[in-house]
């Protein structure tokens, strides 16, 4: 709870700090889908244990969904998402929740078209519920960049093509219910392919 309130604090100020040095900024609201692919590290202990396991499979091309919020202008934006993911493989079910505040730098292209290209700062959940083990989530950071295509549909509406990489830390735990722990996942990196339509205010 300490590191969720510190990083609200945070993205509050650098929101503030940019409201302050930019005009006419417009409100904006986003729903993204995309499909996301993970890299998650098994310890030694799960190694050892449960040596035949993929967990890269676990989480790898599965569909993401996700809302964003904020503010942009003609030279760029800045705004807030959370987006979610889950799947299960190998008997091993595990979701990775997102909440990132990012800013992002405007490149014309056309006049209804613009390419963009930012960074996101922000926390990753990652919580395992598979069947037989004991539920397990934990917090971690997530520090990353993205890019992408923007076409505007009207003066209000956009569709967008982006791609976002992720580093993070996020990490849980295995064990079985009533029995040792197994070993631990840990989640190093995410990469995710997604479009957004978008509604300015």
């Amino acid at each position: 709870m300490k590191a969720l309130n510190t990083l609200m604090v945070a993205m509050a100020v650098c929101a503030t700090g940019f409201a302050a040095t930019s005009q006419a900024d417009d409100t904006f609201a986003s729903i993204t889908y995309g499909q996301t692919s993970d890299k998650i590290r098994k310890s030694g202990l799960l190694q050892r244990n449960t040596g035949h396991l993929n967990t890269d499979g676990v989480i790898h091309k599965n569909g993401t969904w996700g809302v964003r919020v904020g503010q942009m202008n003609d030279q760029g934006r800045y705004y807030v998402t959370y987006d979610n993911v889950s799947n299960d493989h190998s008997g091993i079910k595990v979701r990775q929740e997102n909440l990132l505040g990012s800013y992002d730098l405007f490149l014309p292209v056309t006049d209804t078209t613009k390419l963009f290209g930012g960074a996101s700062l922000g926390m990753t959940k990652m919580t395992q519920t598979s069947s037989g083990y004991s539920r397990d989530s934990n917090y971690g950071y997530a520090a990353g960049l993205q890019a992408g295509v923007i076409q505007e549909i009207t003066n209000n509406a956009s569709v967008e093509l982006g791609y976002r990489y992720l580093r993070t830390n996020a990490s849980t735990e295995l064990s079985p219910h009533g029995g040792p722990k197994l070993g631990s996942l840990r989640l190093t990196s995410s990469a995710q392919t997604y479009l957004a339509a978008t509604y300015k205010f």
